[in-house]
Order: C-alpha cells, then sequence, then structure tokens
C-alpha cells in the first residue's frame, strides 16, 4: 500500500524555537517537572492535548470573517445548529464555551449525593464534575481494557455484566446515567464498538436509565467501528456516526477535539425538561442559549469542523498517523498500549520505568525525561492523575496502568515532526535507567496533575 499522505496543504507556518537539553533541564525544574506549567514557546514538539490545539482549514478560517456576533439568534447559531443536527440527529443543541462545561451541566442536572455514574472510564474532568455534585463516578471496562498487550479490537467497551452488576448494586434508581466514552481517552484511546453499545442500551432500557456519550472524539471511534467490526466496512462513517448518537439519549462534546476547533462545547439533550433546566443554567453561567459563551465566528468554526471531521480522508489520515507511531515505538522496544488508538499514543510507563513503583510516580518520569532529551511535551495518566484521595477523605483506587499519553494535534505536524519524537522516545528508552522517581510536593485536592508541583527523588 501506498504511504498515506497528509490530505491536505500548508498554506500558514509557525517557527518552533530550537533549544538544547541543557536549557531544557533549566526550564524543566523551574516549572516543578510539571510540563503543564512550561510555556509553550519552550516546547519543541507539543504532544500535551489534542484538545483545542489542532489547526483550522480554510473553509473553517473564511467562517470566522462571516461569524456574525448578535447577543441573540445570530445566523451563525443556526448554521452551528443545522450541522450539528446533520451529523447526530439530535433537536436540541446547547453550544457551551468548551466539553467541561457541557458535563458540569449534565452532571448538575442530572446527578447529585447518593448517586452512582458508570462508565467504560470516566476522563479527568468528567470525574471531577460528576464527583462535584457528591455523585460517585464508577468505571466497568472490559478486562482487556487493563492489558496493555492485548489486541483486542475494541478495548473501550463497557463490561456488561460488571455493569448490570453496578445498577442492581446501587439501585437503578440512584444511577442517573450510564456514560459511554468513544474514544476511551483514559484506557488508552480505544474505541468501543457499535455492537457494545446497542448492548448497553438495551440494558438501560431494562432499567430505565439514560445512555449518554461522552462523544469527543465520536468519528475516531465510527472510523475504527468500520475498520473492525465485522459487517461494518461497507458503510460509511456519517452513518455509523448517526447509528451511534441514535441509541443516546445525550451526548457532551468537546469540539476542541472532533470539532476540530480551538474553543467550543457541545450539550444533546433529548427530554424536553432536561433541555429547559440545562438551558437555564446556560444562561446563568455560560451565556445566552444561542451562543453558550462562544463568539458567533466559534459557532462558524464549529458548525464546518463537524462536516470536515468524517470526511474519510482525514479520518485515515489521523489513525495512520497513530499507527506508524505505534509501529516505531514498538520497534525500538517501548511497550505501548496495544493495537494504537485514534488520537494517540500511550506509553506503558510501568513497563518503561520497573525500577520506578506507581508511589513514585514513572508517568511524571517519563513525562519529564521526554521533555529533558527531545523538548516533547506529554501528559501523565496515572497514580498522578486519577490518584489522591476521594472527596470524602479516603484513598482513590490505584489506576489500572501507568501511562504517558502523547495526544496528536489535528493537522498540526508532519511526518519529520513524528520521526523526531519516536526518534527520541527511543533514545530516552535506552537510558531509561537513569530516571528517577517523583515525589508531589505541592497539590491541590481536585485535577491536581494541572496545577502540581513536583520534585525528583
Amino acid at each position: 500500500m501506498k504511504t498515506i499522505i497528509e490530505p491536505f496543504r500548508i498554506k500558514v507556518v509557525e517557527p518552533i524555537r530550537m533549544t538544547t537539553e541543557a536549557e531544557r533541564d533549566g526550564l524543566l525544574r523551574a516549572a516543578h517537572f510539571n510540563t503543564f506549567l512550561l510555556r509553550a514557546d519552550d516546547v519543541l514538539i507539543d504532544l500535551l492535548t489534542d484538545s483545542g490545539t489542532g489547526a483550522m482549514s480554510a473553509e473553517q478560517w473564511a467562517g470566522v470573517m462571516r461569524g456574525d456576533e448578535s447577543y441573540a439568534g445570530a445566523s451563525s447559531f443556526f448554521r452551528f445548529q443545522a450541522s450539528l443536527r446533520d451529523i447526530t440527529g439530535f433537536e436540541h443543541i446547547l453550544p457551551t464555551h468548551q466539553g467541561r462545561a457541557s458535563e458540569r451541566i449534565l452532571f448538575q442536572i442530572m446527578a447529585g449525593p447518593g448517586k452512582v455514574v458508570p462508565a467504560n472510564a470516566h476522563f479527568d474532568t468528567t470525574r471531577a464534575n460528576c464527583e462535584a455534585t457528591g455523585a460517585r463516578a464508577v468505571n466497568v471496562p472490559i478486562p482487556e481494557a487493563a492489558d496493555p498487550r492485548s489486541r483486542h479490537p475494541f478495548k473501550g467497551n463497557i463490561d456488561i455484566p460488571r455493569l448490570e452488576a453496578v445498577i442492581q448494586e446501587a439501585g437503578p434508581a440512584n444511577v442517573p446515567m450510564v456514560i459511554v466514552t468513544v474514544t476511551n481517552n483514559t484506557g488508552g484511546g480505544q474505541p468501543v464498538s457499535l455492537e457494545n453499545i446497542r448492548a448497553v442500551r438495551a440494558l438501560c432500557d431494562r432499567y430505565k436509565i439514560p445512555l449518554v456519550l461522552d462523544a469527543c472524539r465520536f468519528a475516531e471511534n465510527a472510523w475504527f467501528i468500520k475498520q473492525r467490526e465485522p459487517g461494518m466496512s461497507v458503510r460509511s462513517v456519517r452513518s455509523i456516526v448517526r447509528e451511534m448518537f441514535d441509541l443516546a439519549d445525550g451526548a457532551t462534546i468537546s469540539a476542541k477535539k472532533d470539532g476540530m476547533v480551538n474553543i467550543g462545547g457541545v450539550l444533546l439533550l433529548r427530554d424536553a425538561g432536561l433541555v429547559q433546566r440545562a438551558g437555564e443554567l446556560l444562561i446563568l453561567t455560560e451565556g445566552y442559549i444561542t451562543y453558550g459563551g462562544l463568539a458567533g465566528r466559534d459557532l462558524e468554526a464549529m458548525a464546518q469542523g463537524f462536516q470536515e471531521v468524517v470526511q474519510e480522508d482525514y479520518l485515515a489520515y489521523r489513525v495512520r498517523t497513530a499507527e506508524y507511531m505505534a509501529e516505531r515505538l514498538l520497534k525500538a522496544g517501548v511497550q505501548i498500549i496495544e493495537p494504537a488508538g485514534g488520537h494517540a499514543i500511550y506509553i506503558d510507563a510501568a513497563h518503561f520505568c520497573p525500577h520506578i513503583p506507581p508511589a513514585h510516580f514513572p508517568g511524571q518520569a517519563v513525562v519529564a525525561g521526554l521533555y529533558r532529551t527531545g523538548g516533547i511535551r506529554a501528559c501523565e495518566i496515572g497514580s498522578v492523575m486519577f490518584g489522591g484521595t476521594l472527596p470524602d477523605g479516603t484513598p482513590r483506587p490505584a489506576p489500572a496502568m501507568e501511562l504517558v499519553r502523547l495526544a496528536f494535534p489535528r493537522r498540526v505536524y508532519t511526518q519529520s515532526h513524528f520521526d523526531y519524537a519516536a526518534e527520541s522516545i527511543a533514545e530516552l528508552f535506552a537510558k531509561r535507567a537513569t530516571l528517577r522517581g517523583i515525589k508531589i510536593i505541592e497539590a491541590p485536592q481536585a485535577l491536581r496533575h494541572f496545577t502540581a508541583k513536583f520534585a525528583e527523588m
């Protein structure tokens, strides 16, 4: 098969400031070994997140120029609304400034003290917004999700028997929703099969519980369904996307991912009563219901971005990028979550640093090492992000894996950038025995990975 090329041409470029390893060591220490606290100008290859970091298309920038900035009823809102209805089939569509705002509103109107919210895996802001209402977030992934070497094609799936056990233990009245995250970011960017979503829907119907999609990367998930699920190869990504949303009672979307924009979010709901309550909270905290904390130009960019993300040439390139990086790292002996996900590669930090125990945060040690060695900024997804204590003061259960996520901004880096990143990771792996454990010297109670300060042990 021929090389899959980037399905775009580059029109505008942004310079990268080159740094030395000695410079980066000093910058890392000044940032207290937390790459979130680095200045972006000091990063060579920024793989911290794929959220809002992508490049917009010429058509999106054209939309920016025609944005209607009217406070209420702007024409840009109706173009945004029509685009989302076309993709998802939902009638009620509320814009928000980003995904976590959609999550906050959703949990505030549906969760609360004593409630239990099961999911295949809550990501950081999802869990935090759930727990902020007094509810308890419970993850019930399939067993294969915890095995980095398992080649199960849909490691993002929910474990249906475990889900039913959680519902029965909590009592259906205390389960306000079941969340399916597509793709499963916490578990390695792994997809969820259409068969699994259908099974969750059937279980939710049996217990009269709403099904909600965390649909930040819905198009990537649909591409994996098309590629991996029996009988799906003949279907279009658009038709698979529509069925995914048709199975749900609601959805939250960070448009900064598969919306292909730098800011924006969406809350989708079917129940008219919930829509009214959500709209009241939206006006209270975000803005009027036809702008949701965004400018008209942002709504225009989202309207176009949601159409572009389901283009199959783009998705083939997007997923092939992750596969290419996976092949290079596995060849170098670096264990990752297999198979490759759509938006990121996840390094198995426990395998990378067997001499560093979870209590000394091997993932954060690898994150620090990657920046020192190659100027690459990555994100720990392990005992830093998901450790600590619950709101009631009890210790959190240890995460199943210690991971480092390399998230790929959309339409930003070329193959040579990824080659450089792979070479830098292989170089660090060769000298991994020199990596030292990390300790926390200062951290907030919630979402500590964003602002915590660390020191090498």
